[in-house]
C-alpha cells in the first residue's frame, strides 16, 4: 500500500475534523429547526412560519367553477349557554349533480368545551322527527330542492357530513345538520363503522387545539369516483366511491394539518387503524381536485400542506 505523504495526511485529518464539527453543530441547532418524531431521533424540517391571527374563513376551500355551484352558509345559535351565534357550517352545492362538493366548519373553545361532554340534555339532544327527519334545506334555492327523498329505501344511510354529534351546542345548530344538503349516501356498515370512528377522532382532536378547521365530503367530480346513482330526475344523487376529511389545527405554537382519504367499502373494519388512511393535505388535493385552506398566507399553507406523513402520524395520534 502506498503511504500518504505526512503533509497530505495532516490536511486530510484536519478536513475530517472540520466536517465532523460542522455535522455536530448542524445536528445540535436551534430546536425550532428540528421536529421530534417521538422515536428518540430528530428529523430536520423547514421552520414553521409565524402564526398569523384573524385570518377569515380558513376552513373554506376554493369554490369550484363547475356547474355554477354555489355556497350555502348556515348560521345558528352555537352555544345556548353562552348565547354565541355564528356560522354553523357551509356547503358547496352542485345543482347539476344534486350533491354537495364539501362541507366545512370550525370547532373551538366555547363551541366545544363542555358541549360534547354535556349529558342529560344539558346542551342539546339529537334532532328527531316522525314526519320530517331529513328536511329540505330552506337556504337552498327552491328550484334546487328535492321533491322526494332519494335516500329512502335505497339501501344507503343518510350519511351526515358535518356530524350531528359535532353540533350539540343548541337545538338549532343540531337541527341544521339534518338538512338534505348535508347528506351523502353511505353504506350502513361504513357510516356506523370506520366513518363514525373517524368522526369521533376528530371530536377528540378538537379538544386539543384552540381551533380545529374541518372540511369533509365525498367524491362527485369524476365518474370513476362515483359508485352509482340513486333516484332520478331532480332527485338523482351520486353515491361517492371515496370520502375525505381535511383538518387544520391551530394553537399558540402554530398550525398543523392532516387528511383522511378512504374508499367507501363495507369490507373495512371499524377497528382498522386510522393511520392507514392518513395523508398530507397536498396529496388529498391531488385526489379530490379541491384547494383546501387557500385563505392561509402562502408560506403557512405550503408548510402545513406538505408535512411528511411520518410527522403527521406522530402529531395526530
Amino acid at each position: 500500500m502506498t503511504k500518504m505523504p505526512y503533509r497530505q495526511s495532516l490536511l486530510t485529518l484536519f478536513t475530517v475534523a472540520i466536517t465532523l464539527g460542522t455535522m455536530t453543530l448542524t445536528s445540535c441547532g436551534d430546536d425550532e429547526n428540528d421536529y421530534n418524531l417521538g422515536t428518540g431521533k430528530e428529523e430536520k424540517v423547514t421552520p414553521q412560519p409565524p402564526v398569523v391571527v384573524n385570518i377569515p374563513d380558513i376552513e373554506v376551500p376554493q369554490q369550484s367553477s363547475k356547474n355554477e355551484s354555489f355556497v350555502i352558509t348556515h348560521n345558528a345559535l352555537l352555544n345556548k349557554k353562552t348565547g354565541e351565534r355564528g356560522v354553523n357550517y357551509r356547503v358547496e352545492w352542485d345543482p347539476v349533480i344534486h350533491a354537495q362538493r364539501w362541507c366545512c366548519y370550525k370547532m373551538y373553545g366555547k363551541m366545544v368545551n363542555g358541549v360534547m361532554q354535556g349529558t342529560n340534555g344539558e346542551y342539546a339532544t339529537r334532532y328527531t322527527s316522525d314526519t320530517n327527519q331529513y328536511p329540505n334545506d330552506p337556504d337552498c334555492p327552491s328550484q334546487y330542492r328535492f321533491t322526494t327523498d332519494p335516500f329512502w329505501n335505497s339501501g344507503y344511510d343518510h350519511g351526515h357530513i358535518i356530524a350531528s354529534a359535532d353540533r350539540l351546542g343548541s337545538d338549532e345548530a343540531n337541527y341544521q345538520t339534518f338538512f338534505l344538503t348535508n347528506m351523502m349516501p353511505q353504506a350502513n356498515k361504513f357510516n356506523a363503522g370506520i366513518w363514525a370512528k373517524m368522526e369521533a377522532k376528530v371530536r377528540n382532536w378538537a379538544l386539543t387545539y384552540d381551533t380545529l378547521y374541518v372540511c369533509k365530503g365525498g367524491t362527485i367530480d369524476k365518474e370513476e369516483h362515483i359508485i352509482k346513482y340513486l333516484g332520478s330526475g331532480v332527485n338523482k344523487i351520486p353515491v361517492p366511491k371515496y370520502f375525505f376529511m381535511a383538518l387544520l389545527g391551530k394553537n399558540s405554537q402554530g398550525y398543523t394539518a392532516c387528511a383522511f382519504w378512504i374508499e367507501h367499502k363495507t369490507s373495512i373494519s371499524a377497528n382498522d387503524d386510522l393511520k392507514k388512511y392518513m395523508y398530507n393535505i397536498r396529496t388529498l388535493e391531488g385526489y379530490t381536485g379541491i384547494n383546501f385552506f387557500h385563505n392561509l398566507p402562502d408560506d403557512i399553507e405550503d408548510w402545513v400542506e406538505t408535512l411528511s406523513i411520518d410527522i403527521i402520524k406522530s402529531t395526530w395520534n
